[in-house]
C-alpha cells in the first residue's frame, strides 16, 4: 500500500534591523517628499508602528504609513517635520526599533 502526508512548515526568524542601536541620520530640504523605510522582513510578519519624538505618529494629509507600516511617507516636508522618528516592529518572538534623525534644511 501507499501512504502520504503533507505538512505546512513555517520557519520563524527573529527580528533584525540594520544598524540596531544606532541612529540613522537623514537630511532633506523644505518642500520635498521623503519616504522612510523600516526594513523588516521577520517571520511571522511583525506589527510596525511609527513614532515621532517618542509619541505614536498620527497620520494626516501629509504623513502616511504605507505597506502595512514598512514605509512612512512625508509630503511637502517642512522645518517642523525635523526630529527623531522611530519604527518599532513587534511579533511573537520579540520587538526591535530603528531610530532615524531627520534634519530639514531650508
Amino acid at each position: 500500500g501507499e501512504d502520504s502526508r503533507s505538512f505546512h512548515v513555517s520557519i520563524q526568524a527573529p527580528l533584525s534591523v540594520a544598524s540596531i542601536g544606532e541612529t540613522q541620520s537623514i537630511t532633506t530640504v523644505v518642500g520635498g517628499q521623503l519616504i522612510l523605510e523600516c526594513p523588516e522582513d521577520a517571520v511571522p510578519t511583525p506589527h510596525i508602528e511609527w513614532h515621532r519624538e517618542g509619541s505614536l505618529l498620527q497620520e494626516d494629509a501629509r504623513r502616511q504609513v504605507l505597506a502595512e507600516g514598512r514605509f512612512l511617507q512625508i509630503q511637502a516636508v517642512g522645518a517642523a517635520d525635523g526630529g527623531e522618528y522611530s519604527c518599532r516592529a513587534t511579533n511573537e518572538l520579540g520587538d526591535t526599533r530603528l531610530r532615524i534623525r531627520l534634519e530639514v534644511h531650508g
